[in-house]
């Protein structure tokens, strides 16, 4: 589409524990309906990377979706055949000068690195040239390969979705913007980032499962308990993948509400981008529009 980076990653970039309560009888998901007088359009929070047990999705995606002739994603994602465009961001995700990633690392993190990535099946020199942000976001792939919960997230669906429906397709960023903010991820900071990163990696099956059963219903404490509490410590972090990009999103969500009144869009984002007091939900309610789950 998520900090713990690798978990925002996903979600959120890069978006998703167990929530105790049942998923309810009542119809909520992670779907709200924004309003202005008379016109509306729809938000809905995407996980990046879903299992195949997650389809069909919550039914208030599709009456959205139904709903809505513009569909608006992150960014435009690249092609599988476009070469140019993968060694360009492998380029940019790598040290160079022959660095590592061991280069910034104390002789403890670097161990415990190398074990981590041993016990995925893998060796750290696939990895060790790459930038601790890339790094991070490959290492939750895996783990998510390795749990069985891999597989065509929210964004990708309705992408390929929308085209086979001839509906128009609409991004808030670039794919080099994205590119950029993943690669400068952790530089600089590469001995906490991959502690705090490790750390928090210990229990990713229970943490995703869980983030995704309060993405199902929709639950906005639940996701800001899991998706931006544990960001408290990385304020960089945070302000970089979250709370800087909700509010760059914000005129172009309000411009929605000035075009052609027919046009009806709906906007698939990260779901930690619509948790908490800065969240772009936060930040439409605070500017007056009226904002409701569907």
């Amino acid at each position: 589409m998520i900090k713990n980076t690798a978990k925002q990653l996903f979600l959120g970039a890069l978006c998703i524990a167990a929530s105790i309560t049942s998923l309810t009888a009542l119809a909520e998901s992670s779907v709200w309906k924004v309003s202005k007088g008379n016109d509306h359009i729809f938000i809905g929070g995407t996980v990046h990377i879903l299992p195949a047990s997650e389809f069909p999705l919550p039914a208030e995606f599709e009456q959205a979706y139904q709903k809505s002739n513009i569909i608006v994603l992150e960014a435009k994602l690249p092609d599988a055949s476009d070469t140019d465009f993968q060694m360009k961001m492998m380029q940019q995700m790598a040290y160079g000068q022959n660095k590592t990633i061991g280069d910034f690392l104390s002789a403890k993190t670097k161990q415990n690195l190398s074990q981590y990535i041993s016990a995925l099946g893998v060796d750290l020199m696939m990895f060790e040239r790459f930038k601790p942000g890339f790094l991070m976001t490959m290492l939750a792939l895996l783990e998510a390969q390795k749990a069985g919960l891999s597989g065509e997230g929210v964004d990708i669906f309705y992408s390929n979705k929308a085209k086979k429906d001839n509906k128009k397709l609409a991004y808030l960023e670039i794919a080099e913007f994205q590119m950029n903010m993943i690669a400068n991820m952790g530089v600089g900071n590469e001995e906490k980032f991959v502690k705090s990163n490790l750390e928090q990696m210990k229990d990713f099956k229970s943490m995703f499962l869980g983030l995704l059963k309060a993405w199902r219903a929709g639950d906005e404490k639940q996701l800001n308990t899991l998706a931006i509490e544990p960001m408290k410590d990385d304020p960089n972090t945070i302000k970089t993948l979250l709370t800087d990009r909700n509010k760059n999103w914000i005129p172009h969500i309000e411009q929605m509400f000035s075009g052609n009144r027919s046009d009806k869009e709906l906007v698939l984002v990260g779901v930690a981008h619509l948790a908490g007091n800065n969240s772009v939900l936060a930040l439409l309610k605070a500017k007056g529009y009226r904002v409701e789950k569907l």
